[in-house]
Formats: C-alpha cells, sequence, structure tokens
C-alpha cells in the first residue's frame, strides 16, 4: 500500500473497523508548537524553542542534565540555565530531546509487559538519527522521528484493548508466527496499524505514517508503488534496532536474521559500514 491507500485504511478501520475502540492521546500543544518553530524559514525559531524548553520544569531539568552529562561536560562549567544548556547540546539535539520527553508524558507506560519502553524508543530514534547522517538525502528530524514513534502502537494497545498485556507475552513468547500475527489473532489489529492511526492523529508526516504502517511489512521494501522515503524509513529502522540489539548484548532477532539483505541492499551498505556505525553510535547511545 502507498501512503494514500494506508491513510484511507486507517480512516475505514477508525471510523467502523477495529480502531473504534483505541484511544489515542492528545498530542501534546508544546510539542505542536515545537514543531511549528523548527518548521520556521530560513532558520528555525530559537527564542521560541527555549520559551517552549522553559514552559515545563521537568523536561528544563532533562535538558540540563544531558548537558551537564558525561558527552558534554568536559566543555566548560557546569549550564544553570536552560539556555546555557540549549547552546551546548545544540539546536537540533535539545528539540529531538524535547520530542521524547513530551511524548513520554502524553504516552506514559507503567507496565512490567513494556520495561524501558520510550528508553528502547529514545535509542533506536538516536540510532535512526544517525544512520541518516550518514546516508544522502535522508530526513534526520524524519528519521528520529521514527525511531521514537515505531512501536508507539504498543502502549497505545496497551491502554485501550483489554488483554493485550498477555498478547505480548504470548507473542513474544511464539516462534511459529509473527508477533503481529499474534496481536491480530487476538485483537483483529496490531500496533504498526495503531501506531499509524497515532501519527495521523497526531498530523506526522505522510511517509513517516506509511512508514510505521509497514515496518513489519518487510516484502514491502524495494516495491514500485510504494514512496522511496518510506522503504529507507523501514530499512533503517531494521539496522538500527540490530545495532541496538549489539549495544545491549542481544542475539540478533529473527526480523533481521530473515530480512537483512533487502534493507541493506535498499541503503546501498554492507557489513564494514555497520562496524563502522557501531563504534560511532556506542557513545550516543551509552549517552541515552
Amino acid at each position: 500500500m502507498n501512503t494514500q491507500q494506508i491513510r484511507q485504511e486507517i480512516d475505514r478501520s477508525r471510523a467502523q473497523g477495529a480502531l473504534k475502540q483505541i484511544v489515542i492521546p492528545p498530542c501534546p500543544e508544546l510539542l505542536v508548537q515545537l514543531r511549528e518553530a523548527m518548521r520556521q524559514a530560513p532558520e528555525p525559531d530559537l527564542n521560541a524553542v527555549a520559551r517552549i524548553a522553559a514552559a515545563d520544569v521537568a523536561m528544563s531539568a532533562t535538558l540540563l542534565r544531558i548537558a551537564n552529562g558525561p558527552l558534554h561536560k568536559p566543555l566548560g562549567l557546569p549550564c544553570t540555565t536552560v539556555g546555557q544548556a540549549m547552546n551546548r547540546i545544540g539546536l537540533k539535539q535539545s528539540a529531538e530531546v524535547m520530542s521524547g520527553f513530551l511524548a513520554r508524558n502524553a504516552i506514559p507506560v507503567n507496565s512490567p509487559h513494556l520495561a524501558r519502553f520510550w528508553e528502547r524508543s529514545t535509542k533506536r530514534a538516536i540510532a535512526c538519527g544517525f544512520i541518516a547522517t550518514q546516508l544522502p538525502g535522508v530526513s534526520e528530524d524524519m528519521a528520529h522521528a521514527f525511531g521514537l514513534f515505531l512501536h508507539v502502537g504498543m502502549p497505545v494497545l496497551l491502554q485501550s484493548v483489554r488483554g493485550y498485556g498477555g498478547t505480548i507475552i504470548e507473542a513474544s513468547a511464539r516462534i511459529d508466527r509473527p508477533f503481529i500475527a499474534t496481536e491480530n489473532a487476538n485483537h483483529k489489529t496490531d500496533h504498526a496499524v495503531v501506531g499509524a492511526l497515532t501519527a495521523r492523529a497526531w498530523n506526522m508526516p505522510a511517509e513517516l505514517m506509511a512508514a510505521i504502517r509497514l515496518h513489519h511489512d518487510f516484502r514491502s521494501l524495494g516495491h514500485a508503488g510504494i514512496e522511496p522515503e518510506v522503504h529507507t524509513l523501514i530499512a533503517m529502522g531494521l539496522v538500527a534496532e540490530q545495532l541496538m540489539r549489539r549495544h545491549e548484548g542481544l542475539a540478533e532477532d529473527a526480523d533481521w536474521a530473515t530480512n537483512h539483505g533487502v534493507a541493506m541492499e535498499w541503503l546501498h551498505i554492507g557489513f564494514d559500514d555497520l562496524e563502522t556505525w557501531q563504534e560511532m553510535l556506542w557513545p550516543l547511545l551509552d549517552e541515552a
């Protein structure tokens, strides 16, 4: 399915299908303001971003903690204001940190079924953003957002659908079928569809919505009817997940074992690239 068909599929299911029961938390107003400030031409509105950061005490404290962390501390005296923290971290990374903070607070996860969900989502976003810097013509902002929201359908389902916690346990344990097959068998929908619904409800870019919808459908990679940027995001997500698993000392998962060839071919990369990226990415993931 291309982006338009995915949008139509979601709208139909939302109106009269399995998605009717799904409750999507509203997009935080500060996140809407942040996106608008970052879209200002010819450059993002630094003062507007700083005002947004200062509007939430906990978000300001997060920026200060990162600016005074091991990755940035050698740069000088400790930062004591949000402005100093943003200058040290950089506007782009500050906006990424703020986006993650706002998403995490809009969709809280307080369940053992999704332990460390936002921590891993943040690491995935960093990995996707890093990969984007290594490839020509790829939007780092889009890649970061894709990594952050890739599995957002899972906590949304957990909040909306009775029994979904048990489905996570079952789907993680089964080796006879994919994770989303168990979700669909139990609930007539899955986290990829619900994640795309969330992206649509939060007015995210259409390509991002489509990539979230298709991120487990690796047969779609390279299909002529799908936008190239969607293919790239899907392939990057698979590579980012594998680099994260290496960082965490975990074995490769079934998606990587089966589909890494087509993903790497689409991105025009080899295993040497992965080794190089791993060395460059590790300090960023350690900080996350």
